[in-house]
């Protein structure tokens, strides 16, 4: 059996075969929480401003496979990720939602234009073909059987046709992982996604996040 590359972060607790009620109530409780705060009314934000405020970015960014020191995690890919959610999640950082030291003092030093401008930016970069599909933790073919309860809201391989969630094709496994790990854990709070990862195993984990990296082409990093 192929030892976990992040056995020493999380604890297997779960049946990978079944969702228990708690889990499902929490998971209808965030879908109709999401619904009523879903698609609010943005600025339109300019690329070419965002393009020159993302300097401040790329020094994590913008560096293939740049990775986080502790936890150890790549940085995700951003290029052609959907403009509202970058907005999104660069407010949850700003508020406290989501733990990162170096996250947090940037997002809160931008203001909502700046948040903008740099998100449409993002969005307007094409999709790349993904060089990092064939490095996996977990095994995508199982991964794509358990991804089918993904799929309503981050569409067939990851590619989500709503701008409120995230694309996930062609993103790094590492912080496909880190991410859901941290939804389990309560880390990152969102009613939906904390009930989603509550009823998954290390083992779920990981194969989900290596099915979503290991797709022929993705998300992109800036140049």
């Amino acid at each position: 059996m192929q030892q976990s590359a992040f056995q020493s972060t999380s604890i297997r607790t779960r049946d990978p075969a079944r969702m228990n009620y708690t889990a499902l109530k929490s998971i209808l409780t965030g879908a109709l929480i999401l619904i009523s705060t879903c698609n609010p009314a943005y600025a339109e934000g300019d690329p070419e401003e965002g393009k020159v405020k993302f300097l401040m970015c790329a020094g994590c960014h913008a560096i293939p496979g740049y990775s986080n020191v502790f936890p150890r995690f790549q940085v995700p890919k951003l290029g052609g990720q959907h403009a509202e959610f970058i907005i999104n999640s660069l407010k949850s950082y700003a508020k406290g939602e989501r733990q990162h030291v170096s996250m947090t003092g940037t997002a809160l030093s931008l203001t909502e234009q700046d948040m903008q401008n740099i998100a449409e930016y993002l969005a307007s970069l094409k999709f790349a073909v993904n060089i990092d599909k064939d490095e996996a933790f977990g095994n995508p073919v199982a991964g794509k059987k358990k991804a089918k309860n993904c799929a309503s809201c981050h569409g067939k391989k990851g590619k989500s046709a709503s701008p409120g969630f995230p694309n996930l094709i062609g993103q790094y496994e590492t912080y496909l992982i880190h991410a859901l790990q941290q939804y389990r854990s309560g880390n990152r709070t969102n009613p939906m996604m904390t009930g989603m990862a509550a009823a998954l195993s290390d083992e779920d984990i990981e194969d989900i996040a290596a099915y979503y990296a290991s797709q022929k082409k993705g998300l992109s990093t800036p140049r």
